[in-house]
């Protein structure tokens, strides 16, 4: 199976993801960490990038749209794949359904975690680091043992400043802008909204179920 996992920042892919590919036994592939990868590994796609992002500028579709077929083509992916943070845009989107149809892979099917804005702020606000280990917390679902020092060293943690309740409904509001298009691309193929205000352990339950019907041939209820 083909897995395009969609999610605001705080919907909780980084919980779900790992649970999907232990189900159906595919890799994880996000596109940060495909683009670290290759500029540590000094590929020429690599260099290329890191040229780029040394410049100050962003990575275009045409560099990333190779380096996912690079990793694609790689034997771990034969059977299947998720992809988390890909596409972005319509146009990679385009190129992902050319690649899929000549590769021969199956239609895609889409897992949307979708959750109130007012959510996203709360679960992203409250959102602590440690500031030497880099261990993350959040407040009200994965608190510390001891209020507000980190569990592993001692530190005091912090909140990033990009963890600011204003700066999380910008960030908010590109994402949105930015992969709305990209939702309603897929909107009429394999597509299933996921509620995810809900705890991670329900998500989890109903994804596996949705997916184990999808793997049989079953159909699935949207």
């Amino acid at each position: 199976m083909v897995i395009l996992l969609f999610g605001p920042p705080g919907s909780g892919k980084g919980t779900q993801s790992p649970a999907i590919t232990q189900l159906l036994q595919i890799p994880a592939i996000s596109t940060g960490e495909m683009l670290r990868a290759e500029c540590e590994a000094g590929t020429p796609l690599g260099k290329e990038a890191s040229a780029i992002l040394a410049a100050g500028k962003l990575v275009g579709d045409d560099l990333v749209n190779a380096m996912l077929v690079h990793r694609l083509e790689q034997p771990d992916c034969s059977n299947g794949f998720l992809l988390d943070g890909y596409p972005r845009t319509l146009p990679q989107a385009d190129f992902l359904d050319g690649f899929l149809q000549t590769h021969g892979f199956p239609e895609p099917t889409i897992i949307h975690l979708s959750l109130p804005v007012s959510v996203l702020v709360e679960r992203i606000s409250a959102r602590r680091q440690c500031p030497k280990c880099g261990k993350i917390y959040n407040i009200l679902f994965q608190p510390p043992k001891k209020k507000g020092i980190c569990d592993l060293d001692g530190e005091r943690l912090v909140r990033r400043g990009d963890d600011v309740p204003e700066v999380v409904e910008q960030r908010l509001k590109a994402y949105e802008a930015q992969t709305a298009p990209v939702i309603t691309h897929y909107q009429t193929g394999d597509y299933y909204k996921v509620h995810a205000a809900r705890p991670p352990a329900e998500i989890i339950r109903d994804v596996t179920n949705l997916l184990r019907a999808r793997r049989n041939g079953h159909s699935v209820g949207r």
